[in-house]
């Protein structure tokens, strides 16, 4: 690659860093190139992308982009480094990596960012296993709306029992 394309890479490469919900790091050895299409396609549905470029390029762009520099230590940038970005959901793309992960035990997680926040391996691996956006949505508006309907069917229970009395009134019972 000539000098010139690799400055234009690591630029675009800064500006798609610097725009992304979430950024990861992974470990990409033992994929071959099928596994690799096919975990760049899932990836594609949730509008995440997977890029394969050199440790020292990437390490340019990471500083370029201004973004987190333990996310660009030595340790992490060796042996064979994927990008991982998510544009839109950041938490989708590391699902689907976790999900992809469980399949093929391949690629590993090494660290990220996601929302500006790093994350170490431990935590990348934990919110893969998070369900979706809209489940968790729907489990916290069940626990908000838990409390009431406990008070409704407390309240209705009441309710009837009073409406049983007065019955017990109009028959003429004590």
């Amino acid at each position: 690659m000539k000098k010139a394309e690799k400055i234009t890479l690591v630029s675009s490469l800064a500006d798609s860093l610097r725009e992304a919900k979430s950024v990861v790091l992974v470990n990409y050895t033992g994929l071959n190139v099928k596994t690799q299409q096919e975990l760049k396609k899932r990836l594609k549905e949730v509008d995440g992308h997977m890029v394969v470029v050199k440790n020292t390029l990437l390490k340019r762009a990471i500083e370029l982009a201004k973004i987190d520099d333990k996310i660009a230590t030595d340790e992490i940038l060796s042996g064979q480094t994927a990008l991982i970005v998510g544009a839109k959901d950041p938490i989708a793309p590391i699902q689907i990596l976790g999900k992809f992960a469980k399949e093929n035990e391949l690629p590993k997680f090494k660290v990220g960012i996601i929302d500006g926040i790093f994350q170490d391996e431990a935590s990348l691996t934990k919110i893969s296993t998070l369900p979706g956006r809209d489940a968790l949505l729907g489990q916290l508006l069940g626990a908000l709306l838990a409390s009431e309907y406990g008070l409704i069917g407390t309240l209705q229970g009441n309710l009837q029992k009073l409406v049983y009395v007065l019955k017990q009134k109009v028959k003429g019972g004590d």
